[in-house]
């Protein structure tokens, strides 16, 4: 059995790894700025720390005791004038600092997928920024690089609700994005494994139109696809960083990986259309 400390418990992929390294046996502890947020599986942790990576003093105890870090601590929706610097890269190094000094044996990060040929993106050059400084540590480490998460394409599920679903561009790129309990049980295969980067994705390759296409039929709407052109959004993302730079560089972020490939070698059993199948079915 390990300790785990799991930093991003709050968020998405998080919840799941958390229930997964308990799930294996192991004694977990989340790591979480809102602990209330964890009431709904707060019998399933061993421990709940309250704590902001941003703070370095609100963290300086948390890894005492711990022999693995696991995080996957970002800003996507984080209120404030934090920047994808402050967290992504800045408070990822706070706990890569704490850890240090307490002795932990290994870090696994979740990174993003091509990271390393993304620099021109500030969210992705944040995770980037924080690779370099993990690689540099010393510490075993463990980098995740994801195609995305299947609660990303839930924005897909929620146009098609309005019956249409916009993409960037024709939509003809491919992505297989993957389930939260299926990248999290990647993660925890980590804790022993001797890969140090890993790139993952679902078992489905879809193109953003298929994905669309099927965002329509599974609420029963009538398939209408709309394809916002390149020049256009690029003249949507100039404004919206003018008044919130924030969102523009993750608009940015989007339109990118939407006129991307985004495949990554296939692994787990959670398919899209189940996905949005149930959020149909707990609509």
């Amino acid at each position: 059995m390990k300790k785990v400390l799991v930093a991003g418990a709050t968020g998405y992929l998080g919840g799941f790894v958390a229930k997964e390294f308990k799930r294996r046996g192991h004694f977990v502890r989340a790591l979480a700025r809102t602990p209330r947020k964890l009431d709904y599986m707060k019998d399933q942790l061993d421990e709940i720390v309250e704590g902001e990576v941003t703070v370095p003093e609100s963290i300086k105890n948390v890894c005492d005791g711990i022999d693995v870090v696991f995080s996957s601590v970002g800003m996507t929706r984080q209120k404030g004038n934090l920047t994808f610097k402050d967290v992504d890269y800045q408070g990822n190094k706070n706990l890569l600092e704490v850890a240090q000094k307490a002795g932990v044996k290994k870090f696994i990060y979740v990174s993003v997928f091509n990271g390393p040929n993304l620099p021109h993106l500030a969210i992705v050059k944040a995770h980037e920024d924080f690779v370099d400084e993990l690689k540099a540590s010393g510490m075993n480490y463990a980098i995740i690089r994801p195609t995305g998460y299947f609660s990303d394409m839930g924005q897909f599920f929620d146009m098609a609700k309005k019956g249409c679903v916009y993409l960037f561009g024709p939509g003809n790129n491919r992505i297989n994005p993957i389930h939260g309990a299926d990248l999290a049980a990647c993660c925890v295969d980590a804790l022993e494994g001797e890969k140090q980067e890993m790139d993952v994705g679902g078992p489905d390759v879809l193109t953003y139109r298929e994905i669309a296409k099927l965002a329509l039929e599974v609420q029963g709407k009538r398939v209408k696809i709309t394809s916002v052109p390149g020049w256009l959004m690029r003249f949507i993302i100039a404004v919206t960083k003018i008044f919130n730079k924030r969102q523009g560089e993750l608009l940015a972020f989007l339109t990118t990986a939407m006129t991307s490939e985004v495949v990554a070698p296939a692994t787990g059993t959670h398919t899209l259309k189940e996905h949005y199948s149930t959020l149909q079915e707990n609509r």
